[in-house]
């Protein structure tokens, strides 16, 4: 966040912080530089849905937040889709009117918006699905504490870097993301695709080195924190059906891997909800989820 400050110009219209991962940006740092500045703040809330931040759910603490029904999300709809929140009267005004052509009344156009309406077929799925979205979130917590402590048991804690958790929100774990130094991600994800353990990579190539972006003369070294990140993270299955036996199995090989432990027995042979693994935080805090794909 320090970096925001020297980064506004004249030309800034907006700052866009992402809730990566499923974990809510540091908004403590964050608004105050915007509030300064004058500047609205849009929120990239696509991975974050039910996260919060000093008890107040992402989306609802700047001035807009987008969601994304993206399949793989942790509410994922049968196809594309999303929802946008605002906490300002005269953007929720906007908005409505921009996702229907800008009309409004009907066939009346004061501005051009775009065809962005959520359609029926996604809804009704949506909805079935809403209600599942606390439990199966408080599922992911689980698996995401239960991989730590399995880390920290086979002595991994030097090879790799676990996800850190910012105590002051609650984190949805859209996915599971380690750090692998020295070079040894691309070998080690190659050894868990051999052993039939899905991964992937989040993101290989940093928005700022994309070819669509030549024209803004970005090159490797301006981002370095991004660049670094683009080559060690690594996510692992996180879904909230993850039983602890599937899980020894990602620890497992990862363990081999590395010349490690093997994971404790005892791992698993825990039930799903066992009280022998740490619960997670926040497991009552709101009652409204998603399957997604082999690794989120």
């Amino acid at each position: 966040p320090d970096d925001i400050r020297h980064r506004i110009t004249s030309q800034t219209r907006a700052i866009i912080p992402v809730h990566l991962f499923g974990q809510t940006v540091d908004m403590d740092a964050i608004l105050p530089i915007a509030k300064q500045a004058g500047l609205p703040i849009i929120e990239d809330a696509a991975q974050s849905v039910l996260s919060t931040w000093h008890g107040k759910c992402s989306g609802g603490l700047g001035d807009i937040g987008c969601f994304s029904f993206y399949p793989t999300k942790n509410l994922g709809g049968f196809g594309d889709g999303g929802f946008l929140t605002t906490t300002r009267d005269d953007l929720a005004e906007s908005l409505r009117k921009l996702r229907v052509h800008g009309m409004e009344p009907r066939y009346y156009h004061d501005v051009v918006g775009i065809n962005s309406r959520l359609d029926s077929l996604q809804a009704a799925v949506l909805r079935i699905k809403l209600p599942l979205l606390n439990d199966w979130t408080n599922q992911r917590a689980q698996n995401a504490i239960r991989y730590t402590e399995m880390f920290n048991h086979c002595g991994l804690h030097d090879v790799i870097t676990s996800p850190k958790i910012d105590t002051r929100g609650r984190h949805v774990w859209n996915q599971y993301i380690i750090r692998v130094a020295d070079g040894k991600r691309d070998a080690l994800r190659e050894h868990l695709t051999t052993s039939g353990v899905g991964t992937e990579i989040y993101y290989p190539v940093p928005l700022h080195l994309q070819k669509c972006f030549d024209n803004f003369g970005w090159k490797m070294g301006d981002l370095p924190i991004t660049e670094s990140a683009a080559k060690e993270t690594l996510a692992l299955p996180i879904f909230a059906e993850l039983t602890p036996a599937e899980q020894a199995t990602v620890v497992g090989r990862i363990a081999e891997f590395f010349g490690k432990p093997p994971v404790p027995e005892e791992f698993e042979c825990i039930e799903k909800g066992s009280d022998t693994i740490g619960q997670p935080r926040h497991v009552q805090r709101t009652g409204l989820i998603g399957r997604a794909d082999d690794v989120r």
